[in-house]
């Protein structure tokens, strides 16, 4: 029996394994949100489109599957293209859906209309304007295919108005098992082995690639197995635990790390799922000096300052085993003992470093000053939640602080937005984020000006019932762009502006709102807020940004 078009796409969405939609409706969408009354799918309405691609985002990147967005034409799709080109450079696994006139009206100037297609080609990995029904499942399936395919990241697809009411009677195309990734080729681990035995000294840097990919437990056996040294870049937090005393951590605030002089003195670096729009590596290999091992489920970039000595495109589990096998096997190795064959001592160098990096975290997590101090409000808000619990940074000064001493001990339990690191994140994202694991607390750390940016979605968060913890940084102004305005020109501009009543603002969406106004009223407020189990809590809490300049120079000490 044949079925109109509209339906067509969500049974196809249903064949995927969509859970939920996040968008909002539109006269061109009317036949989507119609057959959505019948479906499995709930629809999350949101409150503007850039947060429903935040939240498909999120979603994406915490279950492993496909968020899905949808909005209607115009000015409906181009406010989700922040949300799109940010998950697409973040590697978020996200479809975009957009509505669209008649498509025999598509040549010609009309109410709304413009070229969505273009617009979404250079932030999406594929799109396509479906002009048939019939078509419908070749095209719903493989965007969803693309979408996984490594790297990860967004698709869009347009159905216009007239298609949507098409009937068809072809059926969805049925998701098959996932595709076998490959096994790396043997000369290549055998070259990897080499380089590995023979380096002075080596240094893993994990990146993004490595939470996609799962790879966290086979990552933990090899660097416990070989007792090399690690740092990982912001999207790649809790790959290796921060327990792990030869892991140094977060690496990208550039000249702000000591982890980056751990980089600098290494001979040979092993990449595993780096992702060169975390972290450019002319920070790291500027002088061409280092040896790489690329690994990751897809060939190295091309860069100036970024050329593997070895190369592997495999999976990146299958891989580390290889290699493990191998250094097992190596008669340079000595394999008496069943751990740290390689690195039996840590070296005095990463050791001092080690010990720098710890120090500068808990430097102040006694403090009891107010405006309170990063350290002090990251340590508590750390001490606060399990570590399953789930924070997610916004973009801002804040993000960075939480990068760099925000102790993280599972993969996808720190959620930062480090490619298109695009400001208002945060919200949107632990809003999917509460959806997903709806018995995990899920805390937001967001600027002033991030908040701002997207707080219209605290009546979604309301709507839905969802105990989310927000917690806004105040400074008044665009802290980071101020402090790198007077490192270069000696002065600011423009960056200042006034906060409105947090507490009024929280009550007048139906929230709970509290200010603290010392640093034992914070954990207090906080404290109250992980009680809550169907309204969401926000905090404001005054910041001591005067430390900032350490995120430029990591030897200013005050």
């Amino acid at each position: 029996m044949p079925i109109k078009g509209a339906e067509l796409v969500i049974r196809c969405l249903e064949a995927e394994g969509v859970e939920f939609i996040f968008g909002l409706p539109g006269e061109e969408t009317a036949d989507l949100m119609i057959s959505m009354l019948d479906s499995t799918i709930k629809f999350i309405l949101t409150r503007h489109e850039q947060s429903a691609a935040f939240m498909a985002d999120v979603y994406g990147r915490l279950t492993g599957k496909v968020g899905v967005c949808l909005a209607t034409l115009g000015p409906g799709a181009t406010n989700l293209t922040t949300g799109i080109a940010s998950a697409n450079m973040d590697r978020s696994r996200v479809l975009a859906i957009t509505g669209q006139i008649d498509s025999n009206m598509l040549h010609k100037e009309s109410h709304q209309n413009m070229d969505v297609i273009t617009m979404f080609k250079p932030i999406t990995k594929w799109n396509q304007s479906i002009r048939n029904g019939d078509n419908i499942p070749e095209i719903v399936r493989r965007a969803f295919k693309i979408a996984n395919e490594e790297k990860a990241g967004a698709t869009h697809i347009e159905l216009p108005q007239d298609v949507a009411k098409q009937q068809s009677n072809i059926m969805p195309i049925q998701r098959q098992g996932d595709v076998p990734r490959s096994y790396p080729n043997k000369f290549v681990i055998d070259k990897a082995v080499k380089l590995i035995v023979n380096s002075r000294k080596r240094l893993i840097l994990v990146g993004n690639g490595c939470v996609r990919g799962n790879a966290s437990i086979p990552i933990r056996r090899f660097v416990e197995k070989t007792g090399i040294c690690s740092v990982n870049t912001f999207m790649a937090k809790g790959v290796i635990s921060d327990k792990w005393e030869r892991h140094l951590r977060t690496i990208g605030i550039k000249n702000a790390d000591h982890a980056l002089i751990a980089m600098k003195d290494a001979d040979l670096v092993i990449a595993i799922g780096y992702d060169l729009v975390e972290y450019n590596p002319k920070f790291w290999n500027g002088d061409f000096s280092k040896k790489i091992i690329h690994i990751d489920f897809t060939p190295a970039e091309v860069d100036t300052y970024y050329c593997p000595s070895v190369e592997i495109a495999a999976d990146i589990e299958l891989t580390i085993n290889a290699i493990l096998t191998q250094l097992h096997g190596s008669k340079a190795v000595d394999t008496s003992s069943s751990n740290c064959f390689l690195e039996m001592k840590m070296s005095k160098d990463y050791k001092r470093i080690k010990k720098e990096i710890i120090e500068r975290a808990y430097r102040y997590k006694e403090d009891s000053d107010y405006p309170i101090k990063p350290e002090r409000l990251i340590a508590d808000v750390r001490k606060l939640i399990d570590s399953h619990d789930i924070l997610i940074s916004d973009v801002g000064a804040h993000k960075l602080w939480i990068a760099k001493i925000y102790e993280t001990f599972h993969p996808n339990t720190c959620l930062i937005s480090n490619g298109f690191a695009s400001m208002g994140f945060a919200l949107p994202g632990a809003i999917a984020a509460q959806l997903a694991f709806p018995h995990r607390k899920i805390v937001v750390m967001c600027g002033d000006g991030g908040f701002l940016m997207n707080v219209q979605e605290l009546e979604t968060a309301v709507r839905l019932r969802l105990p989310l913890i927000v917690i806004i940084w105040c400074d008044r102004e665009y802290g980071v762009i101020s402090l790198k305005q007077i490192e270069e020109f000696g002065k600011k501009a423009f960056t200042e502006f006034n906060n409105p009543d947090f507490v009024k603002l929280a009550k007048s969406f139906g929230a709970i709102g509290y200010a603290a106004r010392s640093v034992g009223e914070f954990s207090y407020f906080f404290k109250k807020g992980k009680m809550s189990k169907n309204v969401p809590v926000i905090i404001s809490v005054d910041v001591d940004y005067s430390r900032n300049r350490i995120l430029l120079d990591d030897d200013f000490l005050a």
